[in-house]
């Protein structure tokens, strides 16, 4: 329903990160001692979203319930700790898990070699064209798309309200202006934790990209060398938005990691975050009922480019083609079942707080939490973008991140900064 409108308007891709998350969590499990033979099948799950590591590890204990036989270890590595290199390292030292994330395009061919083929799986007939798109390589389906997420600046309502502002901004003057008069009622108005690597390099740098024409031509450029972020328009005025949020946002924006920026925000201490619709349950927990919104990142005045969130699926769930039979078995089945049984559609809306990326999931607003909702609405009005850094060359996010903080920490100018993204691509390209 919203996804279909939302895929004819911004065309779906994909990523992940991901990565988004705050620190590391695990849930012990015995050693992996399957080898098809026995009975007891322990699958190794490897969580990038520690957003949901609570809910995944409920999750994953009503299915062993109805599947006693089988037990989950769950690792869940994100944010601030380095999920994709730890993964890594996971493959590196034969310790590879069973199921594990991935962003799509770029990322999905950097490790095809190590992807089951889900192309026979029953959800498939079950989820938006669009989502599927991030993982198909050459008419194969290698990932099943965890969610549809969006993210902006979420706000808090109230403090909108304390400060005098009745018409949400849309442009970057209007934010400005915003942000002006939240300073002047005693509020900061932004929490921003430029700590994180992928807030600034991921979520931030990917919206001057939404905003290229032809992102897909843009970085075919790059990779043939006849474009450059350099000098570009669009990539100039992310840097004024940085600007803005530095100037207005919390002290000390580089040693301020993604678990405190949320508390920051959550614990009303600051009226927006750029953050997305995956700091739901955190925000229940932190402040239960907290009244929020998303407003969009705005890179210029021209509303009808400015005034839209950046939407897609995050990252997708794939099953290692080098588990033992059993344990692969198993994966495949509980990934079925958690989109397909009631319990887990269920879990996913309401407890997950996902926007489905399956036609035979309802999430209403109630579920899903009023950032989801506000997702649905934008998406619904085609008032989306969507996300193009897992179209990064592999390694360049950790780069770009490097870079930008050092224009936030004033070791470079902006267009040393974007220098050294150019050079960054350069470097790393296929």
């Amino acid at each position: 329903m919203v996804f279909k409108k939302y895929s004819l308007a911004a065309g779906l891709l994909s990523a992940s990160l991901l990565l988004s998350a705050c620190s590391s969590d695990s849930t012990s499990g015995d050693k992996k001692s399957s080898d098809g033979k026995e009975d007891k099948v322990v699958v190794d799950l490897f969580n990038g979203k520690v957003e949901i590591a609570d809910q995944l590890k409920a999750l994953t204990d009503k299915y062993t319930k109805e599947h006693p036989n089988v037990t989950f270890n769950i690792e869940s590595v994100g944010g601030g700790a380095d999920g994709s290199a730890a993964l890594k390292a996971k493959f590196a030292s034969n310790k590879a898990p069973d199921i594990f994330g991935n962003g799509g395009y770029q990322e999905a061919l950097t490790w095809q070699d190590k992807f089951e083929d889900l192309s026979d799986q029953p959800w498939v007939k079950d989820a938006y064209e669009a989502a599927l798109k991030p993982m198909t390589i050459d008419g194969k389906i290698y990932g099943q798309p965890v969610n549809m997420e969006g993210y902006g600046f979420a706000y808090n309502k109230k403090l909108f309200k304390q400060a005098g502002i009745t018409e949400l901004p849309t442009t970057f003057s209007e934010l400005e202006d915003a942000a002006k008069k939240l300073q002047d009622a005693g509020i900061t108005p932004f929490s921003i934790g430029y700590g994180e690597w992928w807030v600034l390099a991921n979520h931030g740098l990917n919206v001057p990209f939404a905003y290229l024409d032809d992102a897909d031509t843009f970085i075919k450029g790059l990779n043939e060398g006849t474009t450059k972020i350099e000098g570009n328009e669009h990539f100039k005025n992310y840097f004024n938005l940085v600007d803005l949020t530095m100037k207005y946002g919390n002290k000390n924006p580089l040693t301020t990691d993604y678990n405190t920026q949320v508390t920051l925000f959550a614990s009303g201490e600051a009226a927006m975050i750029q953050q997305g619709n995956w700091i739901q349950p955190m925000l229940d927990k932190i402040s239960p009922n907290m009244e929020v919104g998303f407003i969009p990142m705005a890179l210029n005045d021209d509303a009808s480019q400015a005034d839209k969130l950046m939407v897609d699926v995050p990252t997708n769930w794939v099953v290692h083609n080098g588990a033992p039979d059993a344990d692969k078995k198993a994966a495949l089945d509980f990934l079925n079942w958690m989109v397909s049984s009631e319990e887990g559609k269920e879990a996913l809306v309401k407890e997950f707080k996902y926007i489905p990326a399956f036609k035979t999931i309802e999430a209403k607003a109630e579920d899903i939490g009023p950032l989801g909702a506000e997702i649905q609405k934008y998406s619904q009005e085609g008032k989306t973008y969507s996300w193009q850094f897992m179209k990064y060359p592999d390694g360049a996010g950790q780069e770009f991140g490097a870079a930008l903080q050092a224009y936030v920490g004033g070791q470079k100018s902006a267009n040393e900064a974007m220098k050294a993204l150019d050079e960054t691509w350069a470097k790393l390209k296929k």
